[in-house]
């Protein structure tokens, strides 16, 4: 099986994507206001935020899809509107959970497709030995290795985001984008795909990407940055650590919770009116409430 070496990232390159005081205004509205937001290489930010807060809004503005109203968006240090942005995209892995596919290609072939960026393959392009190799390298990563040769159509809905996800990375892009990439999955699919983005992480130390969700649960370990929006504007953003708080979540969520974090994994509940301590003790288990972090290979062996 091919294998990806680990290397460490260069902390010194320049940020992949830069968003200076942004406005998104639509029918007059704003769907985004005044955000500012910096990703370099190696960092994997989470775009928290309720229904309607701008996330969607905010990715397409990432991903050269759309353009903003105001304010200056730079991908791979090129500004959009002064680029040709299917140029851009070129660079970009964007993972859509809605991908059109309705023949029964298998995952291996679904995978090659990233080449030509198309959803069926290309009559006039033939994959090379080392880009199948890639690709192979690519599903094994995602955990697919034993469904390389399974038809598109057979495949769970957790097996196709994991294909599509692999799918992205074809090109090598240099910045990963996620669209509520764990929506409709259940418990054993959701864990495999963060386990797997995970190995992803680390396997390309210098891919950033962007996951964009409204479940604390659904982010991986490996995330290292966040930004929470409320009404198109931004709470706060940073370093994950500092800004998926107790605090700022509640703010951004416009509700009480409690956030905690186990094993590099957080959860949140609400808190009741009655629990005037709730922000400053941790998840017991009298609260009633049970938490499925994946298992770590250790205590899986324990």
């Amino acid at each position: 099986m091919p294998t990806v070496e680990s290397l460490p990232a260069e902390p010194d390159l320049q940020p992949v994507l830069q968003a200076e005081a942004v406005d998104v205004v639509r029918d007059g509205r704003h769907l985004l206001r005044n955000i500012s937001l910096t990703i370099r290489p190696g960092e994997h930010w989470a775009v928290l935020g309720a229904n309607g807060a701008g996330k969607s809004t905010l990715l397409a503005l990432l991903g050269a899809v759309s353009h903003p109203t105001r304010g200056v968006v730079r991908v791979l240090g090129k500004q959009l509107g002064r680029v040709d942005i299917r140029e851009l995209r070129a660079h970009l892995g964007h993972v859509n959970p809605r991908h059109p596919l309705r023949s029964p290609l298998t995952v291996r072939e679904v995978v090659l497709t990233g080449l030509t960026n198309s959803i069926e393959p290309d009559p006039f392009h033939r994959p090379s030995p080392e880009q199948r190799e890639q690709a192979d390298a690519l599903i094994h990563t995602l955990g697919m290795t034993r469904r390389a040769d399974a038809p598109w159509t057979t495949l769970s809905q957790g097996e196709r985001g994991r294909t599509l996800i692999a799918r992205a990375l074809m090109p090598q892009p240099r910045l990963l984008l996620l669209d509520e990439p764990a929506t409709g999955l259940d418990l054993t699919a959701r864990e495999q795909l963060l386990t797997s983005l995970d190995e992803l992480r680390r396997r390309h130390p210098a891919l950033c990407s962007v996951l964009v969700t409204h479940h604390l649960e659904e982010l991986p370990t490996s995330t290292s940055h966040a930004l929470l929006l409320r009404d198109g504007e931004c709470v706060a953003g940073g370093p994950a650590q500092d800004v998926v708080t107790t605090d700022l979540i509640s703010a951004c969520f416009d509700h009480p919770v409690r956030i905690t974090r186990e094993d590099g994994r957080w959860a949140a509940r609400a808190a009741s009116p009655e629990d005037g301590h709730w922000a400053a003790r941790a998840a017991s288990p009298e609260d009633g409430r049970w938490a499925a972090p994946a298992a770590s290979p250790e205590t899986t062996r324990a």
